[in-house]
């Protein structure tokens, strides 16, 4: 039996394309921003070993975040599965959002210092 029309929570299309916009936009940034790192990473791994072991340690931060970030897109589609009124899909959406421009900003800050570390690794004279 099915339950009645009033006890059904359904997400509007508007809710729906909103979120799906902020996924593309979370989804672009961090495309932006892998494909930054992986160009840093070819571009440096040509300049020596030192540069290899730099490139190595970007590639394996790029592939810690996007595992990260793709982890936090399921609890959020999680959570919103959970919703029990549009209020709290708009306060969970809105925590999801800040969550993941913090962490973007954080991680492209990590992986700015780690280029930077692996440049001057690289350009060091060996003794």
């Amino acid at each position: 039996m099915s339950e009645p029309a009033h006890e059904r929570f359904e997400i509007p299309q508007e809710m729906r394309s909103m979120a799906e916009t902020s996924f593309k936009q979370a989804r672009d940034a961090f495309e932006k921003f892998l494909g930054g790192a992986q160009a840093a990473a070819g571009s440096i791994e040509e300049r020596g070993e030192s540069m290899r072991a730099g490139a190595k340690d970007i590639s394996t931060k790029a592939l810690s975040f996007a595992e990260t970030n793709v982890q936090a897109s399921l609890d959020y589609a999680q959570s919103l599965i959970h919703a029990k009124d549009l209020s709290e899909i708009m306060r969970l959406h809105g925590e999801y959002v800040q969550a993941q421009m913090k962490a973007l900003a954080e991680q492209a800050s990590e992986m700015g210092q780690t280029v930077s570390r692996a440049a001057m690794e690289a350009t060091r004279p060996k003794h």
